[in-house]
């Protein structure tokens, strides 16, 4: 049962693709920066055992003392696994490759698909004022996902401006419908957002109307540029908005933020 004297708790949305390469972990990335720019307090939750959105952030392999993998196994207090990074108002529950055995060992416990659930709502979240938590997914469709799906309140889709790229759409999609009807009635899609986008290449511009047309208003009006700069950020492991400021990328994903804070304002309304 909810207790009606704690505050209401952050917008939780899983940035979900079960496709590698995508810029699942860059759209994290930066989506955070540019939402913390805009003064929310944010959390970024790697769930894939690469640790890419860890690395990206700055925060080195020996600084992870716990991990995603502490919390979700071991059920460890949440502020002893948050870490601030070097971008102001942006923190972090990163991960180590000891998260690739999770799936396994999630399969013996009973509560395996509500664990990121419970783990996010601790009362010890409370402390941080938190507006938004987003959940970085490993590129498949496993327990962690699951996961993540069960911990959040809707989900974000980047998609690869690239041939094929919508038809692994529909078996994300059935994960979601499976999640809905079983463990997260609420959940929702928060939209798709069209990645690595090239405007002078004509399936760039293929992919968009098929996925306009097919998806309406799901997907995002802004589009995430296929731009250098992004893809030079994490090797200094700061987001694109604080590697270049004035770049397309950071522009692209500080137009992306503030389409989200309007559509969740018109929900709000």
């Amino acid at each position: 049962m909810s207790d009606p004297t704690r505050p209401a708790g952050p917008k939780i949305i899983a940035i979900a693709n079960q496709k590698g390469g995508v810029g699942k972990t860059t759209t994290t990335i930066n989506l955070g920066a540019a939402l913390s720019e805009m003064g929310f307090k944010i959390l970024v939750v790697d769930l894939d055992p690469q640790g890419n959105a860890s690395t990206g952030l700055g925060i080195e392999v020996e600084d992870r003392e716990n991990t995603t993998y502490e919390l979700l196994l071991e059920e460890i207090e949440l502020d002893e696994v948050v870490l601030p990074t070097s971008t102001n108002g942006l923190h972090l529950v990163p991960a180590t490759v000891d998260l690739s055995s999770a799936d396994i060992e999630l399969l013996s416990n009973e509560k395996r698909s509500f664990l990121l659930h419970d783990a996010l709502r601790q009362k010890a979240i409370d402390l941080y004022g938190f507006d938004f938590v987003l959940i970085d997914c490993p590129p498949s469709l496993n327990l962690l996902t699951v996961n993540a799906m069960v911990a959040a309140h809707s989900v974000l889709v980047p998609l690869q401006s690239e041939f094929f790229a919508l038809e692994g759409l529909s078996q994300l999609m059935m994960t979601i419908r499976e999640v809905r009807q079983t463990a997260n009635p609420d959940l929702r899609i928060e939209g798709i957002v069209l990645t690595m986008y090239d405007a002078r290449n004509n399936l760039s511009q293929q992919v968009e109307d098929d996925a306009r047309s097919n998806l309406g208003e799901l997907v995002f009006s802004t589009v995430i540029p296929r731009n250098v700069r992004v893809s030079e950020a994490p090797s200094y492991a700061v987001p694109v908005l604080s590697y270049d400021t004035n770049s397309k990328g950071a522009a692209a994903y500080r137009a992306l933020a503030a389409e989200l804070i309007r559509k969740n304002d018109k929900l709000a309304a």
